[in-house]
């Protein structure tokens, strides 16, 4: 386990370093598989991270609505949406469905060029397989993960804002108010934070396990499979992380 630890360690490091020369246009990255790779995990992510988090939204109204209709409180389901959302779930939740989508593809591409031998022809030739293969699929989740972040958050409260709507005795207007002045921006800071720190590990270790793959076509399923698992796993240890520093830290 320490070993693979410290090749995933090694494998972000080469990754950051082909980042920042990318920057410098001195990368061996060809534009047209980031820009591939940045609108197969954003814009056509879109659907499902906004179905998701407004779904997630729209419950956690509900149960808030059950219990605080008790005390005479409703408008306060505006607060326990926002902060939910904006601090764990869209977060959390976008994660979650982008390791179950991209992680897995991108795990399955790389485990299929194995076995064709492409990664092979790579080396061959002198190309370096972080620079030509790897690099652009973590880029593109750095780049897209943030803003479906944001994405998340909108329309998580947009479901809880339907749900309220629908059973409390309370205005557009004063369930808007509530939620401004429910989450200030370090929350939002906080969560952006931990988009980028999720989207990198799931880039990371999805492609790890795709060159790791064997040869066969059985060898595919299993690579996209296990980058699911570790991705997902990945997400809840990692927020779980998260909550204890934000405790430490006070936000």
């Amino acid at each position: 386990m320490l070993a693979e630890v410290g090749a995933l360690a090694e494998l972000l490091a080469v990754t950051t370093k082909g980042g920042v020369r990318a920057l410098a246009a001195q990368a061996r990255m060809r534009a047209v598989d980031l820009l591939a790779n940045i609108r197969g995990a954003g814009p056509q992510a879109l659907a499902i991270v906004g179905v998701v988090n407004f779904l997630v939204g729209a419950i956690l109204a509900f149960v808030g609505a059950v219990q605080l209709r008790k005390f005479a409180a409703d408008i306060f389901v505006a607060d326990l949406v926002a902060i939910a959302v904006v601090r764990e779930m869209a977060a959390v939740m976008t994660a979650i469905v982008m390791s179950g989508r991209t992680g897995a593809a991108y795990a399955a591409r790389i485990a299929t060029m194995r076995g064709n031998e492409e990664l092979d022809a790579l080396s061959v030739v002198g190309i370096p397989v972080t620079d030509y293969i790897v690099l652009p699929s973590v880029l593109a989740l750095v780049l897209t993960m943030p803003l479906l972040y944001l994405y998340g958050c909108f329309v998580g409260m947009l479901g809880g804002f339907v749900v309220a709507l629908a059973m409390l005795d309370i205005t557009a207007a004063g369930y808007f108010h509530q939620t401004v002045d429910a989450v200030p921006l370090d929350q939002f800071a906080f969560g952006f934070a931990k988009s980028v720190a999720f989207a990198l590990m799931i880039g990371v270790t999805s492609c790890r396990i795709g060159l790791l793959a064997g040869r066969s076509a059985a060898d595919v399923g299993v690579a996209a499979t296990k980058a699911v698992v570790v991705g997902i796993v990945g997400v809840i240890a990692m927020d779980a992380v998260f909550a204890v520093i934000a405790d430490i830290v006070g936000i």
